[in-house]
């Protein structure tokens, strides 16, 4: 799952834009608007856990956050799957938690809980009524300074995350195509590791293994809490020292991620056959920078006029007027060391792939030559503003801002500064930046077909060879 949240103050209010967001409308851009910064509070405990908090009264709930900065890049050589297995073995509770204590914790009281495994964080978050804060701490520092894990419980969760693989990727028509964007695109740094994992390495895998990768990433000195909310800071402090602070940071360091993928020295075209695939369909990748890059927020712009809604560029050109696909996308998925750039297909009945790629080559080299216009830009914005204003309403949209800004950014006042960068992006900010990582680079191109192509082909290559 991509963790891409706003990272946009929510004290972005003006009069009318409450109004037009109630309506369901975006509401136009104003140079006049005025932007608060949130007022973040920041602790460091002496175990090496970062505390960011953020005091909002406005509703009496809060939302607590757990950050660990580990995801599928760091899964064990031939153990993909580890990260996002212990998103759900961190449920299974130790001696003085349950195994559904966090639902007590949470839904029992109104509240909610859930987690989330990406390719750089694996992230845990709750949100309760505020008279509520403490046991959450509680249960959070429980399950990060010790953990069942057992024969059993390890057994019943990997048989979870084998499921979830069947019903997600192999029961999914276009599931291993998803799967082999990242796969084939990726030459040697480990994005190229599935997030949801791999039944095959799974099922290889042992407990002192998982025991081995819980004792190296879940340490306080690896983790970020989140607590957004109706809060007293004092009590916070309090808790935070009673409940984390007696968690021992270990000696040894944690390991971190040095492979670096290689810059492209060639176009690479990679075709599979699917009897699931109902029907043709191809991705184009480039390789793209760091979420940290100060060209973030002209991809993110430029991902909402390529691809946001049946009014974006691509849909109106390949899907409504040349009907030449289904579906059509484009994702600037950017991350903490590098990111892609994803251009992605599903053809129409009777279409053909060369046909397709020939129209999306011919929509790509118009927005390189000619860039977007002042329409478009100000469109995306709209979409792009109001959508994270509706989000940073609730303190959980706030906390996942926050924990972005400070765990993926490096920098947790980016949550402060993004919007000014994301309002300051012009038209040709947008065209340089689509021209820097696409214009000349080499790119990969994944072609995803039903099996009758296959049979196809072959007889195609026979009657020529004859």
């Amino acid at each position: 799952m991509r963790y891409r949240f706003a990272l946009l103050t929510f004290a972005f209010v003006v009069s009318r834009f409450i109004g037009t967001i109630e309506a369901g409308e975006p509401a136009p851009p104003s140079p006049g608007v005025t932007i608060s910064p949130l007022a973040i509070k920041h602790a460091t405990l002496e175990n090496g856990l970062q505390i960011y908090s953020i005091e909002d009264h406005k509703s009496p709930t809060v939302a607590v956050q757990v950050w660990y900065h580990v995801g599928s890049k760091d899964d064990p050589n031939g153990r993909s799957g580890f990260a996002h297995l212990f998103e759900h073995m961190m449920f299974k509770g130790n001696e003085h938690l349950k195994a559904d204590t966090f639902e007590e914790l949470t839904e029992n009281v109104g509240g909610e809980n859930n987690a989330f495994t990406a390719a750089d964080v694996t992230v845990y978050h709750e949100v309760v009524p505020s008279n509520y804060l403490e046991p959450i701490l509680w249960a959070e520092a429980e399950r990060m300074s010790s953990l069942a894990i057992n024969d059993t419980n390890f057994n019943s969760e990997r048989d979870v995350v084998k499921e979830e693989y069947r019903q997600r990727i192999l029961a999914n028509p276009y599931g291993e195509f998803s799967l082999a964007l990242e796969q084939k695109s990726f030459a040697a740094h480990p994005y190229k590791r599935p997030t949801i994992g791999n039944i095959a390495e799974l099922d290889a895998s042992q407990l002192p293994e998982v025991r081995a990768f819980h004792s190296t990433f879940y340490r306080p000195d690896n983790a970020t809490l989140i607590v957004v909310g109706d809060i007293k800071p004092e009590e916070l402090e309090t808790w935070t020292k009673k409940y984390f602070g007696t968690i021992p940071r270990p000696s040894e360091k944690i390991p971190r991620v040095s492979a670096t993928e290689p810059a492209r020295k060639q176009d690479a075209v990679s075709v599979m056959y699917s009897p699931k695939a109902p029907l043709p369909a191809f991705a184009v990748t480039y390789l793209a920078p760091s979420i940290r890059s100060e060209d973030t927020p002209a991809l993110d712009i430029a991902d909402a006029i390529l691809s946001e809604g049946e009014s974006s560029r691509l849909y109106q050109s390949l899907v409504y007027q040349q009907q030449i696909a289904t579906r059509v996308s484009f994702n600037a998925d950017l991350r903490e060391d590098l990111g892609l750039l994803t251009f992605r297909l599903v053809l129409a009945s009777g279409k053909s792939v060369p046909e397709a790629e020939k129209a999306l080559d011919a929509q790509i080299d118009n927005i390189l030559k000619n860039g977007v216009t002042e329409d478009e830009l100000k469109k995306a914005k709209n979409q792009f503003l109001t959508g994270k204003l509706r989000e940073l309403q609730t303190n959980n949209g706030k906390a996942s801002a926050l924990g972005e800004a400070a765990v993926i950014y490096g920098d947790a006042e980016r949550i402060n500064t993004d919007l000014a960068k994301l309002q300051a992006v012009t038209t040709d900010q947008v065209k340089n930046v689509l021209n820097k990582y696409i214009a000349g680079k080499k790119r990969v191109v994944i072609e995803y077909l039903p099996d009758a192509m296959k049979s196809a082909a072959a007889a195609s290559l026979e009657q020529t060879s004859k």
